[in-house]
């Protein structure tokens, strides 16, 4: 890990702080909006907003969870994926590990757990489950139910080479560092909508990835 990027690790980003908050901060109550197409989740963009409502309205509403692994390091790192480049949507891109809900799934977390087993052989004895962030709603109609977890270090991987390509670490500190969110815009039928970007090396975090990873900097760490 560069010195650069220890450099610029904000207050509080730390394993122990980090995870501390995130235990008061979170829970397991899940959100009626994960289901119902007449709640839509607000992002806090205007744009953004309006898309999710033209959403809801066109097509079904499609719940997913995802796993956000954070791994107890001594500066703590989150594991994601690099999707596979055939795949029929989001090919290629920089992913939590995370799909649809199924109907056998008992619970969101069940989900993000099964998923995290399926794509990359994240076995479950190494996550500690810690709460539901946000709601996060997609232009695709994905309803994602995030899980922040706390992952012990020392577990290995399997990669799922059909659905995932790679699986990396990336520093608490820089992806929870504000300096390094970039906001850009895009037209969704002739509305401006925001979104997140987090270019960390040769990896181009954006998107939902980064969408989320925003909600958890907002939801842990100001007032």
């Amino acid at each position: 890990m560069s010195e650069q990027i220890l450099k610029d690790q904000p207050a509080g980003v730390g394993a122990a702080e980090f995870f501390g908050r995130s235990k008061l901060r979170l829970g397991f109550d899940v959100p009626r909006g994960l289901y119902d197409p007449n709640i839509i989740p607000a992002s806090g963009d205007p744009g953004t907003d309006r898309m999710l409502e033209i959403i809801a309205r066109e097509q079904p509403v499609r719940p997913a969870a995802v796993l956000i692994p954070v791994v107890d390091h001594p500066e703590p790192t989150v594991l994601l994926t690099q999707r596979s480049p055939h795949l029929n949507s989001h090919a290629g891109q920089i992913a939590f590990p995370g799909g649809k809900i199924d109907a056998t799934d008992a619970s969101p977390l069940d989900a993000a757990l099964r998923e995290a087993e399926e794509e990359v052989g994240l076995a479950r004895e190494f996550v500690e489950p810690i709460g539901y962030l946000d709601l996060y709603g997609t232009a695709f109609g994905f309803r994602i139910l995030p899980t922040v977890a706390r992952v012990r270090p020392g577990f290995s991987l399997a990669i799922n080479h059909s659905e995932v390509d790679d699986a990396f670490e990336v520093p608490l500190s820089f992806l929870m560092n504000p300096d390094n969110h970039q906001l850009h815009s895009k037209e969704f039928r002739g509305m401006e909508r925001s979104y997140y970007a987090m270019p960390f090396a040769e990896r181009y975090i954006w998107g939902a990835t980064a969408g989320i990873l925003r909600v958890l900097y907002e939801r842990i760490y100001l007032p």
